[in-house]
C-alpha cells in the first residue's frame, strides 16, 4: 500500500507541489503518492483528524490555513511557533507535528544571490503571513536592521516586537516613505500579491531611488519575471524571484517526512517547465 502526502489549501488545483513531489517519490523509487486536498475553512478541523485517521503520513499547509491549523495539531515546533504559522504536518504515529519551512527555503534561495546577509539593510513589503516566516529566517542571520511597508502600519507593529527579540533595529514605514528612501536598502522585498497573474501591470513599489548595488526579490513565480523584477532588472539591480523559495520550501518539507533529498534541481525545472519560462 502506497503511503499517502498531501497539500492542504483553498483553492489548490494551481498548485505545482503534487507534480514535484510525485516525481520527488518515483525518482527515489518510493511507493507514495502526493494529492492536494481542497479544503473550506469551516472543516479545516475534520481535514486535520482525516489525517490521523487515514494514516496520511505527511502533509503541506497553504492559504488560508497555515496561521488556522495550528489549534488542532498536537505540538509546534519552535520555529514555526515563533513564525506563527505552520507550512508541514508530520504525522509521528498519530502525533501531529507542525513546522515551518517557508522561511529557511526562501532564505537558502537568497543566499545563492548574496552568499553573506549579515548587516545587510532590508526593506520588506506586506506584513502578512508570508512575510512573517521570511523576517523570522532572515533576523536569524544577523541582518543590521528590518524596515517593513504596508498598506495597514498597525498591521506591521508584530514584526517590530518580533524584531526585538533578536535585537534588530526595526522601522515601519508608509509606502511613500520607503520609496523615497530606497537608496538605504541593500535587500528589498516583495511578500505581497500584488503583480501576480493575471495582473501582471501591477507593481507594489517604486524603484526610482534605489542603489546600485541593490537586490530586489519577489516571492511570485507567476509570472516568473514580475512587473517588479522587470523594473529592477532595467535599472542594473540583482532580481530574485519566488521559484527557488517554492522549491526549496518543498524540498525541506519532503526531508521533514522522509528523512531522504529530493533532487532540488530537478524540481525547480520541473516548476519552469510548468510556468514555460527560465529564471530571472
Amino acid at each position: 500500500m502506497k503511503s499517502i502526502f498531501g497539500l492542504l489549501g483553498h483553492p489548490v488545483g494551481h498548485s505545482m507541489s503534487p507534480l514535484i513531489h510525485n516525481d520527488a517519490f518515483i525518482s527515489l523509487g518510493m511507493e507514495a503518492e502526493y494529492h492536494a486536498f481542497d479544503v473550506t475553512p469551516e472543516l479545516l478541523k475534520e481535514a486535520v483528524a482525516g489525517i490521523r485517521a487515514l494514516g496520511i503520513i505527511g502533509c503541506n499547509v497553504t492559504v488560508p490555513h497555515k496561521v488556522a491549523v495550528m489549534k488542532y495539531l498536537d505540538e509546534i515546533d519552535e520555529q514555526a511557533q515563533l513564525i506563527g504559522a505552520v507550512n508541514t504536518i508530520v504525522n509521528d504515529n498519530g502525533r501531529l507535528i507542525g513546522y515551518n519551512t517557508d522561511g529557511k527555503g526562501y532564505v537558502e534561495s537568497l543566499l545563492e544571490l548574496e552568499p553573506v546577509l549579515s548587516e545587510k539593510r532590508v526593506l520588506i513589503i506586506g506584513a502578512g503571513g508570508a512575510a512573517r516566516g521570511i523576517v523570522t529566517a532572515l533576523l536569524g542571520r544577523g541582518i543590521a536592521s528590518l524596515t517593513i511597508t504596508n498598506r495597514t502600519i498597525e498591521k506591521a507593529k508584530p514584526f517590530k516586537k518580533l524584531a526585538e527579540t533578536f535585537d534588530t533595529r526595526t522601522v515601519l514605514m508608509t509606502r511613500e516613505e520607503a520609496e523615497s528612501k530606497a537608496k538605504e536598502f541593500d535587500v528589498i522585498i516583495n511578500t505581497t500579491s500584488v503583480g501576480m497573474s493575471p495582473h501582471i501591470e501591477q507593481s507594489p513599489f517604486s524603484l526610482e531611488n534605489i542603489s546600485d548595488h541593490v537586490v530586489v526579490s519577489d516571492l511570485i513565480y507567476n509570472p516568473i519575471e514580475t512587473a517588479l523584477l522587470k523594473d529592477a532588472r532595467k535599472r542594473g539591480a540583482k532580481t530574485l524571484n519566488g521559484v527557488g523559495m517554492f522549491v526549496n520550501q518543498a524540498a525541506l518539507s519532503f526531508e521533514q517526512w522522509t528523512g531522504q533529498k529530493p533532487n532540488r534541481e530537478k524540481m525547480k525545472q520541473l516548476v519552469l517547465k510548468q510556468l514555460g519560462g527560465k529564471t530571472c
